[in-house]
């Protein structure tokens, strides 16, 4: 039957690419992904599943193709939406939408999904267990649409969920896995300084916010490298910083933004703690008063260990072992972190880079695109993992 499903995702490798191309075209933004929906949902009811709409906090989507055998439940997650960046490639599939595009591989992802499920519904009833295709909303907008879908559901009666993201920073024709942590933990923060204003020339009759922030900004810097253990990784980077107008105002008030990243439970509380602290006593020192405002993020994203050596024994039945490759952990982040702190799962990386092609720039960038090959690539990866675990 592998063989079989293999074969078929290649036959459908021409549909896989017009239906990515379809989606770059029309690109929907977080919590409005409206046509794409409708798409999916029509696909997927036209080949038999049993279609939910609406799940979770958006238009998440979970289809379900149940085999001809008992057995167990595999789920397939493929995010849909978009990001507002304004497309710079010169190609017929360029997106029609002006200022929103797909720079970060969610229109393959879906299409992946799409001809998987295709693949699978010819075998079906040889089929020892069931399939879960989740259409997820929302993955580059905060809260995400992860975590509500889990909430409504989604991975009822689930035993183990893979994922791929396509990976320009990769060939094609190879995959990226981790057994451990893969991506980290996001979580923002605002600090916002009330001191006193007045003249330039009379600092002393005021409380400089400018001076202060800039003393904060150094102190943060120390969090990692004086509070946290030296074993636990992170990143603490300030992003923005905005204060006054003038040469001669000392302004009364200013506004520091920034990014945690992390892996370790433990050392992202820590930060949390201290960045609180220390703005207080910093601020408190010099006379002004302070705010914190932390918005908690996606937690890091774990892979089960059995599920990742599932898909690496399987992805070799796909591409050549020495294209199966080991990644360090990274601290960008993925709201696909609650399905794994629900269930075992796997999520790896794709290679979709072609430098003759000139499929090089990294997501998120206004001229992102893939070599197509990919398509077919991570569905049969994937496909070959699920087949694998449901005859196990």
């Amino acid at each position: 039957m592998k063989q079989q499903v293999l074969k078929k995702i290649d036959d459908l490798y021409e549909e896989m690419v017009e239906l990515r191309r379809d989606f770059h075209m029309y690109p929907e933004l977080s919590f409005e992904e409206k046509r794409t929906a409708q798409i999916v949902a029509d696909y997927q009811r036209k080949l038999g599943l049993e279609v939910r709409e609406n799940v979770g906090n958006g238009y998440g989507i979970v289809a379900t193709l149940k085999g001809g055998k008992p057995g167990k439940t595999v789920a397939i997650r493929a995010d849909f939406d978009a990001l507002p960046i304004v497309e710079q490639n010169d190609v017929p599939y360029k997106s029609k939408n002006e200022g929103v595009m797909h720079a970060c591989g969610h229109d393959a992802h879906t299409a992946v999904a799409l001809g998987m499920s295709k693949a699978f519904v010819e075998v079906k009833d040889e089929l020892e267990g069931n399939i879960v295709f989740i259409h997820q909303n929302s993955e580059e907008k905060d809260p995400g649409g992860a975590k509500s879908m889990v909430e409504d559901g989604a991975l009822e009666g689930v035993d183990i969920i893979f994922a791929t993201h396509m990976e320009n920073y990769l060939p094609v024709d190879h995959i990226y896995y981790s057994h451990q942590y893969i991506l980290g933990a996001s979580d923002d923060f605002e600090i916002t300084i009330k001191g006193f204003g007045g003249h330039a020339a009379f600092p002393h009759d005021c409380v400089d916010v400018i001076g202060i922030g800039a003393q904060l900004v150094s102190s943060i810097q120390q969090i990692m490298s004086r509070k946290v253990d030296p074993l636990k990784s992170g990143v603490v980077t300030i992003g923005s910083i905005h204060s006054g107008e003038k040469t001669n105002v000392i302004p009364e008030d200013l506004k520091i933004e920034g990014t945690v990243r992390t892996f370790d439970k433990d050392a992202r509380q820590e930060i949390h703690d201290w960045l609180q602290s220390i703005t207080k006593h910093t601020c408190e020192g010099f006379g002004a008063e302070s705010e914190v405002v932390y918005h908690w993020g996606y937690p890091a994203t774990l892979n089960d260990p059995e599920a990742t050596e599932q898909l690496i024994q399987s992805a070799k039945d796909v591409l050549p072992e020495e294209n199966i490759l080991e990644m360090e952990p990274n601290m960008g982040a993925e709201d696909f972190s609650y399905f794994l702190e629900k269930i075992p799962g796997t999520y790896f990386f794709t290679g979709t880079a072609n430098e003759e092609k000139g499929f090089i720039y990294p997501y998120h960038h206004p001229k992102w695109d893939i070599d197509e090959r990919s398509l077919a690539n991570g569905a049969k990866v994937m496909a070959a993992a699920t087949i694998d675990y449901l005859k196990k």
